[in-house]
């Protein structure tokens, strides 16, 4: 190989590195994102809800900068195959986790107008577990892409249904406590709402997770995702 043709692969290997880098932050901000907005809704801490709001802007900001720094990768260096799917797929990814941060803030601004008498506890603890699963999925769907390990990958996109059979239970709950007293039902469609959001985050961390499957294999899964219940 040409000296210059090292120094350009060596070049795109550095480019590619750094925009991984920042795809990485970017899930660390969304997955403290949603984290601590389940938090705020079992606490009712308007601050820890407020701060999730606010940190909006960088998980946004970030997103629609690592979207730059891919589109210009493909412009300057013209990768082809697996380095063309590789920034396609952190392209896609970014994304999905910019939409898990609307859902983590949607999450806090609910959490903000729920009113002391609302049935957060055992509800929002519920919500917490789902929260932590959702989180854990991230953290490995992006490991997944980032390191392109098609067992992590697989692994994440079928505990998408856990994440599924817990909404459904909480759904059947709220609804159960909803029949019990009108005075019910506005909390507790906070709560459905807020739940609802978590489950599409669950979604998204399993859309990242096929796209490391697309990016290890060079073709997306074509068998149902595993689904379970109610869709509301």
């Amino acid at each position: 190989m040409a000296e210059n043709e090292q120094h350009i692969l060596a070049a795109f290997d550095r480019d590619l590195e750094a925009l991984q880098a920042h795809f990485l932050k970017l899930s660390g901000l969304t997955e403290a994102a949603l984290t601590e907005a389940a938090v705020a809704l079992e606490t009712l801490d308007a601050a820890a809800a407020d701060r999730v709001i606010a940190a909006d802007a960088a998980i946004d900001a970030l997103e629609e900068f690592i979207q730059m720094e891919a589109a210009s990768l493909i412009a300057r260096r013209a990768p082809i195959a697996s380095d063309l799917r590789r920034v396609l797929a952190v392209m896609r990814a970014a994304h999905s986790l910019e939409r898990v941060g609307d859902y983590a803030k949607n999450v806090a601004k609910r959490a903000r107008v729920l009113p002391p008498s609302a049935p957060v506890e055992g509800h929002a603890g519920t919500i917490r577990r789902m929260s932590n699963l959702v989180v854990r999925m991230l953290d490995e769907a992006t490991r997944a892409l980032v390191q392109k390990d098609v067992k992590l990958a697989e692994a994440v996109r079928k505990r998408d249904l856990d994440i599924d059979q817990v909404y459904n239970t909480l759904f059947r709950s709220l609804f159960t406590y909803m029949m019990e007293s009108p005075g019910n039902i506005g909390p507790s469609m906070h709560l459905h709402f807020i739940a609802k959001n978590i489950e599409r985050a669950g979604d998204h961390a399993t859309t990242i997770a096929e796209q490391a499957l697309y990016l290890a294999t060079g073709t997306m899964p074509t068998d149902p995702r595993p689904k379970a219940g109610i869709e509301v």
